[in-house]
């Protein structure tokens, strides 16, 4: 296994996952990052918990983080689970959308923002899976799901309990309340995607002022058992999208993003001229690339749910 950096990201090695066999998908060097999972719980009688924040980050906020600490917090106290870790997972360069900076950038934005965290991570897996030609491929929020459990209960044998019996940690999805409503819509997600994401694994909602949550809960109550809805006590509706308006408009972004990331935008000139760069994403689309895609609606970072009726093609953003 290969050593582990501060920011929970891993030095590269080579390996591809079990589960990439089957798709045809390639991946450049990589390895699980694990350096702050907890691999040995502390609480007695709790199922180890591991929460999984599929997005864009681009660039990552402080709610992004936020969102962590508040499920947290809920865990410990509403709960039977023990939190073991928290993965930030950047969407693939596929996903082509305006505003969405190349991956590497965004992997390592996420690592400068959590790299003062005991427990939070950076995973690159969708941002180096690529397809047969080795260009960039959609990784299915479910199958992002299955990879964490591949690694984290088949590879690494699952958590340690107190009484020294491994058991296999819950993986469980962190999403803003954009997301599962989004997913109460007949049509935009496959049901057999959200059998895996709800049914299978189950996810950790924040709720959000102006979003009315229990109507989209209504239509997906066969997993109300496996959804957790968390209430935003202060309201904060920093978003990416709100950061790069700033950032294309010339204005600071300091105390809305960690500073780390502020230094790494200015240091790289990211977000400063998206017109160019969504001319160059739709002549890329014209040209023998994705279509164009639809208007979708948005998760808690402001960025667009992909619609799917297949696996192959779900991603939540």
């Amino acid at each position: 296994m290969s050593s582990q950096s501060s920011t929970g990201m891993a030095t590269p090695v080579t390996y591809p996952p079990p589960e990439q066999a089957s798709t045809g998908s390639t991946m450049v060097p990589y390895t699980f990052p694990q350096a702050k999972l907890k691999l040995r719980q502390t609480q007695p009688g709790r199922t180890p918990l591991v929460l999984v924040a599929c997005g864009s980050f681009s660039p990552i906020t402080f709610l992004h983080l936020r969102m962590f600490e508040m499920a947290s917090d809920f865990v410990r106290f509403n709960t039977s689970f023990e939190v073991c870790g928290g993965y930030l997972s950047p969407v693939s360069d596929a996903y082509k959308k305006a505003g969405l900076a190349p991956g590497h950038h965004r992997v390592e934005m996420c690592s400068r923002a959590v790299e003062h965290s005991s427990w939070l991570m950076v995973d690159p897996y969708e941002t180096v899976t690529c397809d047969e030609n080795g260009e960039p491929a959609y990784v299915p929020t479910a199958r992002v799901l299955r990879h964490f459990d591949h690694e984290i209960n088949t590879v690494l044998g699952g958590i340690e309990g107190t009484d020294g019996v491994r058991r296999k940690a819950k993986i469980a999805l962190l999403a803003g309340a954009d997301l599962v409503m989004s997913m109460g819509e007949p049509g935009l997600w496959s049901p057999v995607d959200l059998g895996v994401i709800l049914g299978q694994y189950g996810a950790f909602i924040i709720e959000r002022s102006g979003t009315d949550i229990d109507e989209a809960l209504a239509t997906l109550r066969q997993y109300e058992d496996n959804i957790w809805v968390i209430s935003q006590v202060i309201q904060n509706d920093i978003s990416s999208t709100k950061v790069r308006l700033f950032l294309k408009k010339d204005l600071s972004v300091r105390y809305l993003i960690p500073d780390p990331v502020v230094e790494y935008i200015e240091e790289h000139g990211l977000f400063r001229n998206e017109k160019s760069s969504k001319k160059k994403n739709n002549e890329s689309s014209s040209t023998g690339g994705k279509d164009k895609e639809k208007e979708k609606p948005t998760t808690a970072d402001g960025t667009n749910t992909p619609s799917s009726s297949t696996e192959q093609t779900t991603q939540q953003s």
